[in-house]
């Protein structure tokens, strides 16, 4: 959904640097032109690491395309899920021609380093290949640049994008980058609300304002999701199970509950402790929670963590940094307005999600979205980078991005 800032130059084709980097540094040595088809083929990169989606999390999701010496399009790939093989050698090995002098096209820059899997640069050493052009660099302190530094010395030309490319690049892997550069999660936040923007009446009465599609829409925001997370307001009073339900959505990868509970009043026969050790569930307690009521949820197979900060905003970022801790690399925030306040005073939303919903409900206790104590100046309010709408179903769906990493 996201759309990058053009930077193309004149006559159809494309800025890109060339260049190596040692450990965090790039060196830029001069410039190339890329041709329309050469973007093209990191294009598709793109669309083939989106396949992955909700199945690479620790790792971020990646595309491959080769192409040999003369032109052709001889393999492809992507990187299928987590401890899988990597892009690189899904697609080298799935090449119907010799890859020798070719140019391998990688939506992130190859590995150089041992995890689950060998070294990608390893791969593309072996099979001959005489460019690598990747569209993303890989922010992590253990890549950072040397897989392209150790290629470069094997005598394979690098091409680094720049401009619209790269940042498109960027995007589908926000929840990687966030994680690698802050160690926090990147938390996208959903609401369904009125035109009016309400969502809920002022008795609480919240079902249903979206629409049956944006509700199938966001059960995929869902499956997509390394967590999701609400408060004990809202685990109360609608006693979820918040799992991913839905027809064509991967049902035997549930996201991680999450429940911010400072207090731990969380009951032990509600349907999230009942099947925590079935579905992994974290409950956000703070050193105000008595020690009689975490023993029971700990005993139930709940992981408890105590937040520590003086106030709501602190904890929630104490908070983000165990869930990180724990590879949680996106968190879906299906919290109320109690929660969402908190979130957006911490400064951890970094994307947000609106169904409008074609409704008024009125009402001056009827509740917002977002709760907290605000800001007091508009010149202060949080603001998104940019916009974007689409219709789903009845209903109108907003994204908004307030950050990029």
């Amino acid at each position: 959904m996201a759309c990058g800032i053009i930077l193309g130059l004149p006559s159809g084709r494309w800025q890109f640097a060339i260049g190596h980097r040692r450990a965090a540094h790039c060196h830029v040595l001069n410039t190339a032109l890329l041709t329309d088809q050469e973007v093209s083929h990191l294009e598709r990169t793109l669309e083939l690491a989106e396949r992955g989606r909700g199945r690479t999390s620790p790792n971020p999701v990646v595309g491959a395309v080769v192409v040999s010496a003369d032109g052709e399009v001889i393999g492809e790939g992507y990187h299928h899920e987590y401890g899988a093989q990597h892009a690189e050698r899904v697609a080298i090995e799935s090449c119907s021609k010799d890859t020798t002098g070719g140019t391998i096209f990688v939506s992130l820059e190859p590995c150089a380093h041992t995890g689950k899997q060998p070294p990608c640069t390893d791969a593309i050493v072996e099979a001959g290949l005489a460019r690598v052009v990747f569209a993303s660099d890989d922010p992590t302190e253990k890549a950072s640049g040397r897989g392209p530094g150790m290629m470069r010395d094997e005598g394979i030309e690098i091409v680094a994008a720049q401009g619209e490319i790269a940042a498109k690049a960027r995007m589908i892997n926000q929840p990687f980058r966030k994680h690698a550069k802050t160690g926090r999660p990147h938390v996208l936040f959903k609401s369904a609300q009125t035109l009016d923007g309400k969502v809920a009446t002022s008795t609480g009465d919240s079902q249903w304002i979206s629409s049956e599609a944006s509700r199938e829409l966001a059960h995929r925001f869902r499956a997509e999701a390394d967590a999701i997370a609400v408060g004990i307001g809202t685990a109360l009073a609608d006693d979820p199970l918040l799992t991913v339900r839905g027809e064509g959505l991967p049902l035997d990868r549930q996201p991680t509950r999450v429940v911010f509970d400072s207090e731990a009043r969380l009951p032990i026969d509600s349907a999230l402790v009942t099947s925590a050790r079935e579905v992994p569930l974290i409950v956000i307690a703070s050193r105000a929670a008595p020690r009689e009521a975490l023993a029971p949820l700990e005993a139930a197979g709940v992981d408890v963590v105590v937040a520590s900060g003086e106030n709501e905003s602190a904890r929630v970022v104490s908070a983000l940094n165990e869930l990180g801790s724990r590879e949680v690399q996106s968190l879906l925030l299906e919290g109320g307005p109690h929660l969402a306040g908190a979130f957006f005073e911490a400064g951890e939303v970094d994307w947000l999600t609106l169904f409008l919903a074609p409704m008024v409900l009125g009402g001056k206790q009827a509740r917002s979205a977002v709760g907290g104590s605000g800001v007091e100046q508009v010149a202060d309010a949080y603001r998104a980078l940019r916009m974007q709408s689409d219709r789903i179903g009845d209903d109108l769906l907003i994204t908004a991005w307030m950050r990029e990493w």
